[in-house]
């Protein structure tokens, strides 16, 4: 049996790409709550002491970006200057009425927001059907929060990233490799006190849930030693750099869009939703261990180009049989999309950090227990 490892990173919430997500999205729910069909393309730009909204909206919504834009920042624990970054920021707003030539054939609910092909991904190794190396990669990340945010381990700054290498036998994963963690912390704490800290109370926990375990020096922090400054003072973060991130951690393919900021008739967001549900019930119906959906739309049309569905010769039904249960489950016009899913709501903040996928309260994630046969 043929032995590989994988690997899948993830960040966290204060990450500058995830402060950027988390501001796109914030605007996007407050204009939803407003105006559920409303039309965006939120995107935000944050760098040293600065803070830039862009992209276009078609909204009868009055909201405040500036304002969200500040909220987000000081809930992400960005509140001490000293740091190069925080809700002392300037903050510019160049978001702007949208495009007109975007807007026809869109306005009716009917036709796709853009182009562009999406994917779709489930696997039978979490209970979440889920790849493993991601699904370990974002708990690792979203305790890294947790720990800073409850004062468990005080030191920690916001920002931070985690990289987990599984080791399969097969398409079996068996073991675990190497954690590598990235943190900011406080000057007054030495490097080998961080690794402790986080060993203990980070990863052992969270490989402990999973069923597996790693030595001391199975775990990397912080590869150059120290890291004081975090954000983007550091870094500069912009929205939608984290694709791989937000989907299946490179383990499947993903689509040539990003998600924040964008309603749900840009395809981007509601077809690489809409595959995922289809994928993750096909594995949940015991039809595949592993599948793959394909989409891709044309904007101002209603219906997809291309729809396909691979399970890499796990499927348990002919493929006759998984398409007409695909086709059964949802309508992937943009509209049966929208409405199947209920995506005309504002539920897209908690998907800026940790991932779009394996969450089980969002509406993509549900499995529908109905016969299909």
């Amino acid at each position: 049996m043929s032995k590989t490892i994988f690997t899948s990173e993830s960040v966290c919430a204060g990450h500058p790409d995830k402060i950027a997500d988390r501001i796109s999205d914030a605007i996007l729910d407050a204009i939803l709550e407003q105006d559920p069909h409303a039309r965006t393309g939120i995107e935000a730009i944050v760098g040293a002491n600065r803070v830039a909204l862009f992209g276009e909206v078609n909204t009868s919504a009055d909201i405040d970006p500036v304002q969200i834009a500040k909220s987000v920042i000081v809930e992400l624990g960005y509140t001490n200057p000293t740091w190069g970054f925080s809700d002392k920021s300037p903050i510019e707003n160049y978001i702007h009425q949208q495009s007109p030539e975007i807007a026809i054939g869109t306005d009716d609910d009917e036709g796709a927001g853009d182009q562009g092909m999406m994917f779709g991904f489930a696997v039978d190794e979490t209970p979440e059907l889920f790849p493993l190396p991601i699904t370990i990669a974002h708990e690792l990340t979203k305790r890294l929060d947790e720990v800073r945010e409850q004062n468990i381990l005080a030191f920690i700054r916001p920002d931070g990233k985690s990289q987990v290498s599984v080791r399969y036998e097969g398409d079996t994963p068996v073991g675990i490799e190497t954690v590598v963690i990235a943190t900011a912390h406080d000057e007054s704490i030495s490097e080998s006190e961080v690794k402790k800290a986080v060993y203990e109370n980070v990863v052992l926990p969270v490989l402990k849930k999973h069923g597996f375990s790693i030595t001391p020096k199975q775990l990397i922090v912080n590869g150059t030693g120290l890291w004081h400054i975090p954000g983007p003072q550091s870094d500069a973060g912009l929205t939608g750099r984290k694709i791989v991130v937000d989907t299946y951690g490179g383990y499947a393919r993903v689509g040539g869009g990003a998600f924040s900021g964008k309603d749900p008739s840009k395809v981007d967001r509601s077809g690489a939703y809409a595959a995922r549900y289809i994928a993750k019930n096909i594995v949940a119906a015991g039809l595949a261990k592993k599948c793959e959906v394909g989409l891709a739309y044309v904007i101002g049309k209603p219906d997809p180009l291309m729809k396909t569905i691979d399970v890499f010769g796990t499927g348990t039904k002919s493929q006759k049989e998984i398409e007409s249960f695909a086709n059964r489950l949802i309508d992937t016009s943009v509209k049966g999309i929208v409405e199947t899913l209920d995506l005309r709501r504002p539920i897209y903040q908690q998907t800026s950090a940790y991932g779009h996928f394996g969450k089980p309260d969002l509406p993509w994630e549900k499995i529908v227990k109905k016969d299909f046969s």
